[in-house]
């Protein structure tokens, strides 16, 4: 079973604890509150309260489809022009402020760092053996959750000493985003420097996995020196890539050698809520990418058609890239290759491709309970491969560049992908720099990057239908912060 487990009950009632300063005799017991003097006197209750932090990475399961979706990788699919608007929106560059994933997103980001906080908040209230090492995963932590944010809304409000309260929402103002970037790269620092390189736990953060966000980190802010130093710890480290690519994405490919960090899902527990799917412990981006009405004796299970590849990202694997049958599946070409699946399925009935995702195409026997809402499937958030892929674009946008490094590491990912050196790039300059780019679409396709990258490096504009620049590099700040907290919107909005 997988250590993540949910853990929201105890800490909403541990952060929902308020004082009064009118009565100085005013005890919250009187209305059954739980402070934190009731709790935290153990390293169990710390260490308990750390897996809280850990469980709002479940729920933003939204954010890497929208990474896909506001692309060129993908569509939003669906069963019709009114399922899963909140995507249709987004594919079709229609967001309004009131998209319901962006709305999910910023509030389950900010769960994760509210909850970051509170440990913060209680930080030298016990000693304990391992508390330090303990504390980098909550600093790595509040800082994955702020990278979501600014990678999706720019300037964000930036809050780290103490738990957000009610009436501290007036007072919020929206950070620039370099102020918040400044503080992701003081948490890693201090997550780097107590985290061990490995963890007995599958899934809990390890040194390296620090040093790899950093290094993205550092990337996104065009600080590529110090991003290929960073980077370089992770390279000498202990991970490598599978041998068979395909392999990265089965139940017994998860927290591999080619793991750095991974989301970690389970089918263990019965809860579900179907009134908000995706705060349970399964994936929901898995259900939601599986093939309508799918029977037969395939190894797929069926699904609900959303976030569908594009005939544009098929079309972008040469001949002889494995990577292309991992990554896009087309049924129709599968269903007559295997007649003795005796495959039936219903066409998608909204923006259909024919092409499914097959990284997390829903795989019968991972599931159970509500078989919907409880699949098993880890999110792979860093590979060694984009590892390599940072670390060769930082090392050739470096001050001084160091292309025969570039090319190595670009070339490592390459020689998988093809299974020989005969496809290894040898230009240099702004064509490596373009060729470096173009690999991580094909490497890291349909696992949330595409739209990021795009942003990040100037080509959204020229490469994704209906993107306007200046607008949206970024998404809205979902209205309801604009209306409870007074915050400003983003341009085009």
């Amino acid at each position: 079973m997988k250590f993540l487990k949910q853990f929201t009950s105890l800490l909403i009632i541990v952060l929902l604890s308020t004082a009064c300063s009118k009565f100085v005799d005013y005890n919250p017991h009187e209305d059954f509150q739980i402070t934190s003097d009731d709790y935290l006197k153990t390293a169990d209750d710390y260490s308990k309260m750390v897996i809280g932090v850990y469980s709002p990475l479940q729920w933003i399961y939204a954010n890497n489809v929208i990474g896909d979706i506001a692309s060129d990788n993908s569509v939003s699919g669906g069963e019709n022009a009114t399922d899963v608007i909140g995507f249709q929106q987004i594919d079709d560059y229609t967001t309004t402020t009131t998209n319901s994933y962006l709305t999910e997103a910023w509030k389950s980001c900010y769960e994760g760092i509210n909850r970051a906080n509170y440990l913060h908040e209680n930080k030298t209230k016990l000693d304990f053996v391992g508390k330090e090492a303990l504390y980098g995963e909550v600093y790595f932590l509040r800082a994955y959750y702020y990278f979501e944010l600014v990678k999706m809304f720019g300037d964000v409000p930036l809050f780290t000493a103490k738990r957000l309260t009610a009436s501290d929402s007036k007072a919020f103002t929206r950070a620039p985003k370099a102020d918040v970037y400044k503080q992701m790269e003081a948490d890693l620092t201090a997550a780097i420097a107590v985290l061990p390189p490995t963890n007995v736990q599958k899934g809990r953060v390890t040194k390296y996995a620090a040093q790899a966000l950093l290094g993205k980190v550092l990337l996104y802010q065009g600080k590529y020196d110090a991003a290929a130093t960073m980077l370089e710890n992770v390279i000498s480290g202990p991970f490598n890539l599978v041998s068979n690519f395909g392999d990265i994405f089965l139940q017994n490919g998860e927290n591999g050698v080619e793991s750095v960090f991974e989301v970690q899902y389970s089918n263990a527990s019965p809860f579900y809520d179907w009134s908000n799917p995706g705060r349970g412990q399964g994936n929901l981006a898995v259900q939601i990418c599986g093939i309508r009405n799918l029977t037969g004796n395939s190894p797929y299970g069926q699904g609900w058609s959303i976030n569908l590849p594009t005939a544009n990202l098929a079309s972008a694997f040469t001949a002889g890239d494995k990577r292309k049958d991992v990554t896009v599946l087309d049924i129709e070409a599968y269903s007559k290759a295997n007649p003795s699946f005796g495959i039936t399925y219903t066409v998608a009935p909204y923006k259909n491709t024919g092409l499914y995702n097959q990284k997390y195409l829903p795989r019968k026997g991972e599931t159970s309970g509500q078989v919907e809402l409880n699949y098993l499937n880890n999110y792979r958030a860093i590979r060694f491969s984009d590892v390599l892929l940072m670390a060769a674009e930082a090392n050739n946008r470096a001050t001084t560049a160091n292309d025969a490094k570039a090319q190595t590491y670009l070339n490592r990912v390459r020689q998988r992908a093809f299974g020989d050196n005969l496809h290894n790039i040898t230009s240099t300059g702004a064509t490596l720099k373009q060729a470096i780019w173009d690999e991580r679409r094909l490497e890291l396709a349909m696992e949330g990057d595409r739209f990021f990258d795009l942003v990040r490096t100037g080509q959204a504009a020229t490469k994704i239908t209906g993107f306007k620049a200046n607008k949206n590099e970024l998404f809205p700040i979902p209205q309801q912060e604009i209306d409870i907290s007074g915050l400003t919107q983003n341009p085009g909005y």
